[in-house]
């Protein structure tokens, strides 16, 4: 049982990046070793053999009303809008993905580009209307994902077109109001200042556009401009077209299935080497006795 602040503390941050990029460098991590005594999982269930039987137990501990934290939502629209609804093979998913001065949680995109807001029962919504009006310019439909405790005033405080979800206390998800699909109000500009410059390049060249050879340090102003020109709908087509393909994530399809669901909401957020994969899994597969001593 978590008796105290420090201990679920301990327990939200065993999936952080940082541990799970240190399983996958170094098949083994001294944080996840750490944080596993400060949050003492192994008196709450001794039952517990295996470093992913840990994950299990913290995740499902998170999944509690009132401890859930943003991975939590991200983990219930990863099983159950991206590999739910969708699959690997038909979309993909972007989570922190910047847009102006705001980073957007988690965007899938299928035939179209969704984006969506996590206001989890820790959250403030005192910067959601700033966060609105930036993925407007950017994505066609927008969400916003909330705990119970959130969704009415979110209801209150936003339009109509916003789309608004609840996670409910037994980790499912339901659909308050839908968003529309405006990919005409997007703002070009906005767009381009959101991609890659490859990704750039590449939506402008499948619109048609032939592209002169340029020093890097001229480069930009003419691509932003070539973009201010673009009708919304037919840059939303392509760059949805383009951005499936430059963050595919059908690669990743056998590091999720060998490791355990608490997980693969992080396995398809957080960025680690092919070659560790392996190293990953092996990790995650290691006796609990044993990673206790991990440093």
């Amino acid at each position: 049982m978590v008796t105290c602040a420090s201990q679920l503390s301990a327990i939200s941050r065993l999936f952080s990046s940082t541990v799970f990029r240190e399983m996958a460098a170094k098949g083994r991590s001294a944080l996840f070793a750490r944080l596993l005594r400060e949050s003492a999982l192994t008196k709450c269930d001794s039952s517990l053999r295996r470093v992913g039987d840990a994950f299990e137990t913290a995740f499902a501990i998170l999944r509690a009303r009132g401890y859930r934290d943003e991975y939590t939502y991200k983990a219930a629209l990863t099983h159950k809008v991206l590999l739910g609804t969708h699959s690997l093979r038909t979309a993909s998913m972007m989570t922190e993905f910047r847009v102006g001065e705001c980073k957007a949680d988690l965007v899938i995109l299928n035939g179209t580009a969704t984006v969506y807001e996590i206001k989890s029962e820790r959250d403030s919504l005192s910067r959601l209307q700033k966060q609105i009006e930036a993925y407007r310019k950017v994505f066609a439909r927008v969400f916003v994902i909330a705990g119970q405790k959130h969704v009415e005033a979110v209801v209150a405080s936003t339009s109509t077109d916003v789309g608004v979800m609840c996670l409910s206390k037994r980790h499912q998800i339901s659909t308050v109001r839908d968003a529309e699909h405006r990919p005409d109000r997007i703002c070009p500009v906005a767009v381009f200042e959101a991609l890659r410059t490859n990704e750039a390049k590449q939506i402008l060249e499948g619109l048609g556009y032939s592209l002169p050879k340029l020093p890097n340090t001229v480069l930009y102003a003419e691509l932003r401009e070539r973009f201010g020109s673009l009708l919304s709908s037919d840059l939303h087509f392509e760059m949805v077209r383009t951005l499936k393909r430059t963050r595919n994530l059908m690669p990743l399809t056998r590091l999720v299935d060998g490791l355990p669901p608490s997980l693969q909401a992080a396995a398809l957020s957080v960025s680690v080497r092919k070659n560790d994969h392996e190293r990953l899994i092996g990790a995650v597969n290691t006796p609990l006795r044993e990673a206790i001593g991990w440093v």
